[in-house]
């Protein structure tokens, strides 16, 4: 029997899908599987119990496919939804592994640019004397500044890129401004990464892998008619290495040597898919363990 779907409903319809994943929910009941809604902005504010009601007891297995998920709140509702009878494919701390910079870069140090990362809350940039710390454990040149989840790259010369590692002044002032832009949204704490130029004519591909076999590899969503074919053989090693059963790498090809590099690695249930890809080529396989 398939596994369930869960995907968030309309905030404007409760009870209907959100129109972003309608398609995903065609073709998981055209596969066969069940599909049933979680409340994603009652999840976001804690109430998690509201959040899983529409979602039938003793469902079973499932996968979550939907909006981002901070690592904390996908625990609690990997709980939620247990005592409900539905268990989630992916474990919190597969989530978290995967969702998180921390918890996938020394698996992927050796295909990845370097980086660097320190916690810290919401609103409260790493004292200088960290970020020092931080630069210091990279290679001299430019650099970007993300947090565990995410860049800010569309304010890139305000709150992303640091044109310069020694220039710590600087490297302050972007990071400060960045964890201001982020607000309360600022995932686990702040990442600076080396720099590396990609082509930006190829485009970026993202990379879906169920227990380490790529699925679907397509675009990057933000750049969709883009047709990028990275060869990710030997990216197979590593994802089994990672020991979390559904994830996505982004993969894009530096400038300078022509090398597929991983630039970003996510859990598979809340990366999007390009908005001209069938979703069935994803969901088939993935409802079918």
């Amino acid at each position: 029997m398939p596994a369930s779907l869960l995907l968030c409903n309309d905030p404007l319809a409760p009870r209907r899908c959100d129109p972003h994943f309608a398609p995903q929910a065609d073709a998981a009941r055209r596969a066969g599987a069940a599909v049933a809604l979680i409340d994603h902005d009652a999840l976001l504010a804690g109430h998690t119990e509201e959040a899983v009601r529409r979602v039938p007891q003793d469902l079973g297995a499932a996968w979550y496919r939907g909006w981002m998920i901070p690592a904390r709140t996908y625990a609690d509702l990997d709980a939620a939804l247990a005592r409900r009878g539905t268990h989630l494919r992916t474990t919190a701390p597969m989530y978290r592994a995967a969702h998180e910079l921390p918890g996938w870069y020394a698996t992927f140090t050796d295909v990845t640019p370097p980086s660097a990362h320190a916690a810290c809350a919401p609103h409260q940039p790493p004292a200088p004397a960290t970020l020092a710390e931080l630069t210091a454990a990279l290679p001299a040149g430019p650099g970007i500044v993300k947090d565990y989840v995410k860049s800010r790259k569309h304010d890139w010369d305000e709150a992303c890129y640091l044109p310069d590692l020694a220039d710590t002044a600087a490297v302050r002032e972007v990071v400060g401004r960045f964890t201001e832009l982020q607000g309360d949204d600022l995932a686990g704490g702040v990442v600076l990464r080396a720099f590396e130029p990609f082509d930006a004519a190829v485009g970026e591909a993202r990379v879906w892998w169920l227990d380490g076999v790529p699925l679907l590899i397509k675009a990057h969503p933000d750049t969709p008619d883009l047709h990028p074919g990275p060869d990710v053989d030997h990216l197979r090693g590593l994802v089994r290495a990672l020991g979390c059963r559904f994830v996505t790498t982004d993969l894009a090809r530096r400038r300078t040597d022509g090398t597929w590099r991983v630039i970003e690695v996510g859990d598979g249930q809340v990366s999007d898919l390009p908005a001209n890809t069938d979703p069935a080529g994803l969901l088939t396989p993935l409802l079918a363990t």
